[in-house]
């Protein structure tokens, strides 16, 4: 089960500038400081970016997201990018741009969609992180935060809430629905937002790192539930509720992101894109 997760997805495949993930360093937390050198977050970082610019955050590909670094700034990484004239992007790809360096090293990697408890208090973001294979375990990873500003390990994270958990503990009444979503101050959230983030969750783990604005297919309550559980049983280790989970996304059509989306984006653009 591995195996796939060594290798480069659709989307997280550098093509011509796999040379630039080759020259990253080797350790995690100096790999996750060069992404950052190359992604800015579109709205995080508190800079106000719009038109083309904004449409960066639309990238989707790997290899898109470096051919406009390096249109900027040819050469290596790690290079200095001042911070308004990165690659605008979002959690997503910080993680996907993560992965992908990763797996570029046989080292098996995927991108999990969830939310964050540690951004505030009384609200959790919808957010994506990097999840590794260190030869033991499982380990998470959010190449998005700069270390000095947090006071536990970015590159081990001791907290991260699944789609598949906070689905699950929605069901269960355990939480307030209405506290998941994008920002307080918009209505993405609640119940609609629980469910779509499952399905997200799913195209994710079966290596679709779709944006987090793309729409496709349609999933039930009790479809949401099967898979939650489903994606909890293979993160406790169940092998067969992770084939059962591969099969099914590859033969459901309303699970499988096939060669469309509907992409819904920040930067304005409404309307189906070929992938």
């Amino acid at each position: 089960m591995l195996q796939r997760y060594r290798e480069q997805s659709r989307f997280s495949d550098p093509g011509r500038f796999g040379e630039l993930l080759d020259g990253l360093p080797d350790g995690l937390p100096e790999l996750m400081a060069t992404v950052r050198n190359v992604v800015v977050h579109y709205r995080a970082a508190g800079i106000a970016f719009d038109g083309s610019r904004l449409a960066e955050i639309d990238s989707r590909w790997v290899s898109r997201m470096l051919e406009r670094d390096q249109e900027r700034f040819p050469g290596p990484l790690d290079g200095v990018r001042p911070v308004a004239e990165r690659v605008l992007g979002c959690c997503r790809d910080f993680t996907l741009l993560t992965v992908a360096a990763l797996r570029q090293r046989q080292v098996p990697a995927r991108s999990r969609v969830g939310f964050s408890p540690y951004f505030a208090d009384d609200w959790n973001y919808d957010h994506v992180v990097a999840e590794y294979w260190n030869g033991r375990r499982w380990v998470l990873a959010d190449a998005q935060l700069e270390p000095a500003d947090h006071p536990f390990d970015t590159a081990d994270l001791p907290q991260f809430i699944t789609a598949a958990q906070a689905w699950t503990a929605h069901r269960r009444g355990l939480i307030d629905a209405d506290r998941y979503g994008v920002d307080p101050g918009l209505p993405f959230r609640g119940h609609q937002f629980l469910l779509d983030s499952v399905l997200l969750e799913v195209a994710h783990r079966q290596c679709d790192e779709a944006l987090l604005w793309d729409q496709w297919g349609a999933i039930t309550d009790r479809t949401a539930d099967e898979l939650a559980e489903l994606l909890l049983s293979a993160d406790r280790g169940d092998l067969d509720a992770e084939r059962t989970l591969a099969k099914r996304y590859q033969t459901d059509p309303s699970l499988r992101l096939a060669n469309r989306v509907h992409c819904m984006s920040p930067s304005g653009f409404d309307g189906w894109v070929s992938i």
